[in-house]
């Protein structure tokens, strides 16, 4: 069950075989004893990518359930539900993690030394239940889902570039100002051809030129900042860069609605004493840094 769970995930029997270390004929020995055992076919094999049957689908709803019973089974047995030991698999946006995360990660494990973390940064949403996860930390709305889920704060969506930049090529005083200006653009935030704008209450779409277009926020940050253009982060990507004089906010009054973050988890019937102490001690402290900064940044930008 848990190979047919790999394959699903990674898309191919190979992906499947290098994820968990163990070689391909293993996995497709194993997964046509499992079809054998079922009497019916639950993959379809191609050269690019292996995919579910409707009899694979069907199978594969049931076992997440199973495979998640199972593990709470092993985890009371281990003690996992009467004291705080064994891995806790999470995600995390990349800059998140790098500057609040990783900080209350390193104060809670040496409080819990038979606890071990498992961190997974990415800016792209990572399905927790897909990927066996215990936790996320989410910036945006968040869809209907059965995750619960905690609001520890909220982040800007912010415009701004170097004063460098802007003493060259002048200040845009409003969104429209940055069609004869070059831009950076972070493709997880927004688009190379147009950037969204809230004016009069509603928002709109500007168009604008991107010379640079990056899949990582510190690209889009480190660029800004070497002049290259204007660049659209959120507030706690570039809260270092504004408060040392490195980068400016520009078109402040013309910002979207702020974005909330949330720590989510599964209603698991039972929660690991692991995981209920982290959630204990990251909560609250991840609230309190996200509300300071936000209140520094509203300083340094006043």
């Amino acid at each position: 069950m848990q190979l047919l769970l790999k394959v699903v995930e990674t898309g191919s029997l190979s992906a499947a075989s290098r994820d968990l270390d163990i070689p391909i004929a293993t996995v497709s020995r194993h997964l046509s004893e499992l079809e054998a055992q079922l009497g019916a076919r639950l993959l379809v094999r191609s050269s690019r990518r292996t995919m579910l049957t409707e009899a694979g689908e069907a199978y594969v709803a049931s076992i997440r359930g199973i495979l998640d019973l199972l593990r709470q089974a092993e985890q009371a047995a281990a003690g996992a539900y009467s004291e705080a030991k064994g891995a806790i698999y999470m995600t995390a946006p990349v800059v998140m993690g790098r500057t609040h995360i990783g900080p209350l990660i390193a104060e809670f494990l040496p409080m819990h030394p038979e606890v071990d973390v498992r961190l997974q940064l990415s800016d792209k949403v990572i399905p927790l239940v897909d990927k066996q996860l215990d936790l996320a930390i989410r910036i945006g709305h968040l869809p209907d889902s059965t995750l619960i889920a905690s609001e520890v704060g909220s982040v800007r969506r912010v415009t701004c570039a170097s004063p460098r930049y802007l003493a060259r090529r002048g200040m845009p005083r409003v969104p429209d100002d940055l069609a004869v200006h070059d831009c950076v653009t972070f493709d997880n935030l927004a688009t190379p051809e147009a950037w969204r704008f809230m004016e009069g209450g509603t928002t709109r779409s500007v168009p604008v030129r991107s010379r640079l277009v990056v899949s990582a926020a510190e690209a889009a940050l480190d660029a800004a900042e070497a002049g290259l253009g204007i660049t659209r982060l959120l507030s706690y990507q570039v809260g270092d860069a504004v408060r040392r004089g490195g980068l400016e906010i520009v078109l402040e009054r013309y910002e979207l609605p702020a974005w909330p973050v949330h720590v989510v988890y599964q209603g698991l019937q039972r929660m690991p004493r692991r995981l209920a102490a982290f959630l204990e001690f990251v909560t609250p402290r991840l609230r309190a840094r996200l509300s300071e900064e936000a209140s520094s940044f509203d300083r340094r930008v006043v």
